[in-house]
């Protein structure tokens, strides 16, 4: 059985997915019979992010000894000039999924970015882009005045009262000054004839999965240092140089990739001269407030066992791995009171990120036997 591994940012979900990896292949033979070897288990990152070359720190890549240990998909597919859609990535996982079966192992899906998790568990349906609908609805907000300015956030308040008259439900369900999530669901409105809303309810329902779901609980306060801590390490490793390096790169960045936790910030201090240790701050109070949102997001799903401070998750992970149930409990499985779990979608920056937060669950699971190219 394949498994996801879950949580917030910072939760030790890859080092977890390291040692479930070593766990199953000093366990002995694998599922054919062979002795067990490292690509039993083989390694599927679910970060919006860490696809993209380049990004390396900031997306806290495997380093290039575990990628010489283990088989890890998915990381390193674009350049960060490019905008990378979670429909390209669903196509991506579902052929990596596919061919890992081929050879006779076990996935596990391991990141924080649940709309493109649920894109390959729930085999979510997306409405299609229209780009020139997109392209003026980002023109008019680019003529008010630039991000963070009082005129274009008056702007983007507008785009959200001309969503409430089109599309009634999917305003409710999107925050007024989402600039990223209103885009699209007018963009999808308009290009279609359709309200957005109309293309769910997909993220409003959970249905069987063959995929089996564990998640690590957070505790806010550790999770909060751990995420100063990485920061720290992130710096001293040197992300402000990789920064630069990319801010400078002839393709420069899409749209996607600027939205990623610090790099966001670290290119205000190198392109808009916000002070450093501004620009430091800023980046650490937003991934804290992320992975907040990601924990909204996850604990509404009841399918996801929870593991807790005091349980070991390789036990549960590999356990789920072998068919048995994994023994660690279920306490916030459901979350119904974690908020709306909408603003964790596309795992950077709480909107719907690319080709629609909006989708509909038109077939269960991975579909193993005839991947998407």
């Amino acid at each position: 059985m394949d498994v996801a591994l879950v949580g917030p940012t910072a939760s030790g979900k890859s080092g977890v997915a390291l040692s479930v990896v070593r766990a199953v292949r000093d366990s002995g033979p694998g599922p054919g019979g062979a002795a067990g070897t490292s690509s039993d288990v083989e390694l599927v990152s679910v970060d919006s992010m860490a696809v993209y070359r380049g990004m390396d720190l900031g997306t806290t890549k495997p380093p290039p000894e575990v990628l010489a240990e283990v088989r890890y998909h998915l990381v390193d597919l674009v350049d960060p000039d490019e905008e990378f859609t979670v429909t390209r990535f669903q196509a991506a996982a579902r052929e990596a999924v596919a061919g890992i079966a081929a050879r006779g192992n076990r996935a596990v899906l391991v990141g924080g970015t649940g709309l493109y998790l649920r894109a390959v568990t729930d085999g979510l349906e997306f409405p299609g882009r229209f780009e020139g609908v997109a392209a003026e609805l980002r023109a008019g907000l680019d003529a008010r005045g630039p991000a963070g300015t009082p005129e274009r956030a008056a702007a983007v308040a507008g785009l959200h009262d001309r969503l409430v008259v089109l599309d009634p439900v999917a305003a409710s369900r999107i925050d007024t000054a989402n600039e990223r999530r209103l885009v699209r669901a007018l963009e999808v409105t308009l290009g279609s004839g359709r309200p957005f809303s109309s293309f769910g309810p997909g993220l409003e329902r959970y249905p069987p999965t063959p995929v089996a779901l564990v998640g690590i609980r957070p505790d806010p306060a550790e999770t909060d240092r751990r995420i100063g801590d990485r920061w720290t390490r992130m710096m001293d490793a040197g992300l402000l140089d990789e920064v630069r390096a990319l801010a400078t790169r002839p393709g420069g960045l899409s749209r996607t990739a600027r939205q990623a936790l610090g790099y966001r910030e670290l290119l205000a201090h190198v392109e808009d001269g916000v002070p450093l240790a501004t620009a430091m701050e800023d980046a650490v109070r937003r991934t804290r407030q992320f992975a907040r949102r990601q924990w909204a997001w996850f604990r509404r799903d009841p399918r996801i066992e929870w593991v807790g401070p005091d349980e070991d998750p390789v036990a549960a992970v590999v356990a789920r791995l072998d068919g048995r149930d994994g023994g660690n409990g279920r306490d916030g499985g459901n979350g119904r009171d974690g908020g709306n779990g909408r603003d964790g979608g596309n795992g950077r920056d709480g909107g719907n990120g690319r080709d629609g937060g909006n989708a509909s669950t038109g077939r269960t699971g991975v579909p193993r036997p005839d991947p998407v190219r």
